[in-house]
């Protein structure tokens, strides 16, 4: 079945090249949102299951997403339209840095920017040209992505992102080069025994300590973990 069902929505994707997955979920409940957020924008939309996340877990009027894909795009808008929440989300069809110099121009600023971005920079190819640009990094390199952030969150916002454990130092680096700092960091590993896989970073231009953590998503095969359930109890259906 192409439809994903959650607690208080359902998800169609069978229009996008990049399915539900851990990476999407555990961000989008993850992510700092901060107290009483105005604007928030989910870059590289895809299905919309982030900002469908967002829209659950805050007030906010405006919730905004960004797909530069033209089928994902399709399916974000109506995945938007068929939930509570259609009439404070909105897709944009455009491509990230356009998107940027539109809204720099116009003085718009985001007080929440959360981003799953593509991931894969080495050459690769899956034999999909959807899901490879999906993936690909060339597609959105993290340093577009952190440059346009940086000059459309707003002086008190807070930029939300999931990377590759392995891109974290240099993505840090960058981001500091932009003003942004990291004050919380948790690095995700599958089971006690793999490696660290991903890390969930959130930034903001305030000077603060960042609280560091580590997250298992599994104990075994099929079997989460307290503290994973504890943060995605409020969406899958079966937590």
């Amino acid at each position: 079945m192409s439809v994903f069902r959650f607690k208080q929505f359902a998800v169609e994707q069978d229009k996008c090249a990049m399915k539900i997955g851990t990476d999407g979920v555990l961000l989008g409940a993850w992510a700092e949102l901060g107290a009483y957020p105005g604007t928030i924008l989910d870059v590289g939309a895809g299905t919309g299951l982030i900002a469908l996340m967002a829209a659950q877990r805050s007030e906010a009027p405006t919730i905004d997403a960004l797909e530069i894909d033209e089928l994902a795009h399709e399916q974000c808008v109506e995945n938007f339209e068929t939930s509570d929440w259609g009439d404070r989300l909105f897709c944009y069809h455009a491509e990230f840095t356009e998107f940027v110099a539109e809204m720099y121009e116009e003085e718009e600023t985001y007080d929440v920017i959360i981003s799953n971005p593509p991931f894969y920079s080495e050459d690769f190819s899956s034999g999909n040209e959807q899901r490879d640009i999906a993936r690909l990094n060339s597609s959105l390199p993290f340093e577009d992505l952190i440059e346009g952030t940086s000059l459309i969150l707003s002086e008190s916002g807070i930029f939300n992102v999931i990377i590759p454990f392995k891109e974290e130092e240099a993505f840090i680096t960058t981001a500091l080069n932009f003003g942004l700092i990291p004050f919380k960091l948790t690095r995700v590993k599958g089971n006690p025994e793999s490696e660290v896989k991903r890390s969930l970073i959130a930034l903001s231009f305030k000077e603060q300590a960042c609280k560091v953590t580590e997250l298992t998503i599994e104990k075994q095969r099929h079997q989460y973990t307290p503290e994973y359930i504890e943060i995605t109890r409020e969406f899958y259906l079966k937590m």
